[in-house]
């Protein structure tokens, strides 16, 4: 039974890597938008964004240093809609279907999908972040170790809000405008790109919603990882968030359907 579960797991980490590769479109627009936020973006807000000295960070810091774990959870948040992507492909060609008649539990399968896509949104992450060094960029190389539990986490978190997502997209024609009316709110409205202190500023209410954005702690978690030191609040709440959309994806996918409102022929 064990060499059953293994090789499934291994068969959906194998087919969602391998579809990775060859997709080496998606491999850059993975590294552009980043990229392109840190060089281009950073170099025109250095100046207009002072940062005061702030948890994890014991001196001033340029804002190219403080946008980074931003930047490596935006990679983790738009790998994971395209993956929601992918599944609502799946799900129209009969292979997610195909999946949830095989004996294994439908949460383990779930389980493997959403490890599958978090393991290629951690490989998009570390390649940003060599980048990110090659070019100059001031970060502690051994915290890109300790920066792996973060990396799973949001990544198995933001993937399963993705499937969740994906029950409400019932053609892939529809995938673009739901997935912008919750990436861009998500990223804006967080630590991402600016300290909450900024925003509390200018607004008590945007502060309180970035607070409770769950990519705000996604965020937050990465950036208290990369430089060894440990948020417990961050960590909480981004395991919390992870148990709700998780269980939420369990709910919506039905053995019998596929998907909740899916439409089609049953799977079994």
């Amino acid at each position: 039974m064990t060499n059953h579960w293994l090789r499934c797991m291994q068969g959906i980490l194998i087919r969602e890597t391998l579809r990775f590769f060859q997709q080496r479109e998606r491999f850059l627009a993975a590294l552009v938008r980043p990229l392109v936020w840190l060089i281009v973006f950073a170099a025109g807000f250095r100046t207009a964004l002072g940062l005061s000295i702030i948890e994890p960070y014991e001196t001033y810091i340029p804002y190219e240093v403080y946008v980074v774990p931003g930047l490596a959870a935006m990679v983790i948040l738009f790998n994971g809609m395209q993956s929601s992507l992918s599944l609502v492909y799946d799900r129209e060609m009969g292979s997610m279907r195909m999946l949830l008649t095989t004996p294994l539990p439908r949460w383990y399968l779930i389980f493997c999908r959403l490890l599958a896509g978090s393991f290629v949104s951690i490989l998009q992450v570390y390649a940003f972040l060599l980048i990110a060094l090659a070019v100059g960029i001031d970060l502690p190389a051994s915290g890109l170790v300790t920066l792996l539990p973060a990396l799973l986490l949001g990544g198995l978190m933001l993937g399963s809000l993705g499937l969740v997502l994906a029950a409400a997209i019932k053609q892939l024609e529809n995938f673009a405008g739901i997935m912008n009316f919750v990436i861009f709110p998500m990223f804006f409205l967080s630590s991402a790109l600016y300290p909450l202190w900024k925003m509390q500023e200018t607004s008590e209410t945007l502060y309180w919603i970035c607070q409770i954005n769950p990519f705000t702690h996604v965020v937050e978690f990465i950036r208290f990882s990369l430089y060894w030191q440990v948020a417990p609040a961050h960590i909480g709440w981004s395991l919390l968030a992870f148990a709700l959309f998780a269980g939420a994806a369990l709910w919506i996918y039905s053995p019998a359907r596929g998907l909740k409102g899916g439409g089609g022929p049953p799977g079994r």
